[in-house]
């Protein structure tokens, strides 16, 4: 069993003690510090928490005790019921609320679940406020509203139509030249919510054929939720069979997007961000931003392109608090997240496929000869075990040292920077690790640039 505390929200697995696992105690307690502080903090006069889960086995369960939480707390809920992550963070802004949980684990498996706190602007909490509800949380200073205060319970389950609406009435989503293209698009939902949102947005935008794999939204999932190449073979066998132009995956909440080739090859999650950001910035010149440990080709493309990139720390609000401040027009992280303020604030895989469609359709290439006309990367993932007394802080020091004839950046661990590939190193919030990620233009480079910081550490 495992409970794991963090300022975006709480996850664990279901089951167990409370305190060792994700219980209907510790979901109701949550739940309570959250509306105990979205009551000190909202400027909104709403009384209004929107909530919204993926189709995971627990999701019910989890929905009726926040929902009982909330109104035990005299907030009214609206319950938009399946819904996907950013469709939740939308409802938020259009209901005037103020704010939001998701209930998902993301790309956990069946056995995890999450509340996901959200604030008025359908953002993430930010590091001090997310603090402060676990300071609320660990207190247990919350109380309950007296009878004639309490909440009510409404249902709304318009907001998937409306998120696709929105996403059709984005300027360079183009309805036309995807409907005209003719295309097959296979999608893999994992099982989840994606099942009932990508096909759904997939009609909206004009494409007459579509290939469902996993899109029953029962919650069994149908392999290992995150969207990466090793859970992801069913799809790419039904690629390598010619059968699509393009694949389409999902995890089960529907914030990062994986793309598979027309030849069962994947596109690769890096470059969902990469090649969505080009088509943007070739129509609406403009700042980029990505985390530290995604692919140099997003700065590449963006300078190519005459702007400015910049790196945040990793983590969605990271990202998303560089954006604003830099005034990006497209964003994200490497893990498939796209995120574009045209529309709102968040990862959105909605956005994504309807923008990559449209870039697709545009160009006139296959997928696979799209992904050729981009700088070429790859990123290798390793990790350092820590014991109990390892000196993490002196041991990022140790390698500042080593390598400070190159460029370092320290907000977020260290990550250098060398003439053909970087290395970023950071602690694990949830494993006793140092991660160390690197990239190159080939694998044998990055794997030898990784070995180098390595060395150091160990």
């Amino acid at each position: 069993m495992a409970l794991i505390k963090s300022i975006s929200g709480i996850r664990g697995t279901i089951g167990g003690p409370a305190g060792d696992g994700l219980t209907p105690l510790d979901i109701v307690k949550f739940t309570s510090a959250y509306a105990t502080f979205i009551r000190r903090t909202t400027t909104r006069t709403s009384n209004v928490i929107v909530v919204g889960r993926d189709a995971r086995l627990s999701g019910r369960m989890v929905l009726n005790l926040v929902t009982g939480a909330l109104t035990g707390m005299g907030f009214d809920v609206v319950n938009i019921g399946l819904a996907t992550t950013p469709t939740t963070e939308l409802a938020v802004v259009w209901e005037k609320a103020c704010g939001g949980i998701i209930i998902t684990a993301s790309h956990n498996p069946k056995q995890w679940n999450a509340l996901k706190l959200l604030n008025e602007q359908g953002e993430f909490l930010n590091d001090e406020q997310g603090r402060e509800v676990l300071r609320i949380a660990q207190a247990e200073e919350f109380d309950y509203a007296p009878v004639d205060c309490l909440g009510r319970e409404q249902k709304n389950y318009t907001y998937l139509r409306r998120h696709i609406d929105a996403v059709l009435d984005l300027p360079l989503v183009d309805r036309d030249a995807i409907a005209a293209a003719g295309f097959t698009v296979a999608v893999d939902a994992v099982n989840s919510v994606g099942g009932i949102a990508i096909p759904k947005l997939l009609d909206a935008l004009g494409v007459k054929h579509v290939e469902k794999l996993y899109c029953d939204p029962t919650g069994n999932f149908g392999h290992t939720p995150e969207p990466i190449p090793q859970n992801l073979t069913g799809i790419a066998s039904f690629m390598a069979s010619g059968k699509a132009d393009v694949g389409f995956v999902v995890d089960p909440d529907v914030d990062r997007l994986a793309i598979i080739m027309e030849n069962g090859e994947f596109f690769v999650e890096e470059y969902t961000l990469v090649a969505v950001a080009d088509y943007v910035l070739q129509h609406t010149p403009g700042a980029t931003v990505s985390n530290l440990s995604s692919s140099r080709a997003l700065r590449d493309v963006t300078v190519a392109r005459g702007c400015s990139y910049s790196a945040a720390a990793v983590g969605e609000v990271n990202v998303t608090t560089e954006m604003k401040r830099t005034g990006a027009i497209i964003g994200g992280e490497g893990n498939g997240g796209v995120i574009y303020p045209a529309l709102h604030y968040g990862r959105d895989a909605l956005v994504g496929v309807a923008l990559f469609l449209t870039l697709l359709a545009k160009s006139g290439k296959t997928v696979s000869q799209l992904k050729a006309t981009y700088p070429q990367y790859v990123i290798v993932k390793n990790k350092v075990e820590l014991t109990p007394a390892t000196d993490v802080d002196a041991l990022l020091h140790k390698v500042q040292e080593q390598f400070a004839g190159e460029r370092l950046t320290t907000i977020d661990g260290v990550k250098i920077d060398f003439e053909d590939g970087w290395v970023h190193l950071r602690r694990s919030n949830t494993e006793p690790i140092i991660r160390v990620y690197s990239e190159a233009h080939d694998e044998a480079r990055a794997q030898e640039l990784a070995a180098r910081v390595m060395a150091i550490i160990k």
